[in-house]
C-alpha cells in the first residue's frame, strides 16, 4: 500500500507549511484594513413595563 510510505508526503507538507509560514503569512499580515474598527458606545435603555388590559 503505497499511501503508508510517508516518503514523499511528509516532504510535501513541511515544504507547503514553510511556504505559508514564511512567505504568505507576512505577506497576508501586511494588509490592513480600510476602515478601522471602532468601539461602540453602549446605551443602556430601561425597558418599560408592558401596559396589560386584563391587569
Amino acid at each position: 500500500m503505497p499511501q503508508l510510505n510517508p516518503s514523499p508526503w511528509l516532504s510535501i507538507m513541511l515544504i507547503s507549511w514553510l511556504t505559508l509560514t514564511f512567505i504568505l503569512q507576512p505577506k497576508l499580515l501586511f494588509f490592513t484594513t480600510m476602515n478601522q474598527p471602532t468601539d461602540k458606545t453602549l446605551s443602556c435603555t430601561k425597558p418599560l413595563p408592558w401596559n396589560w388590559p386584563w391587569t
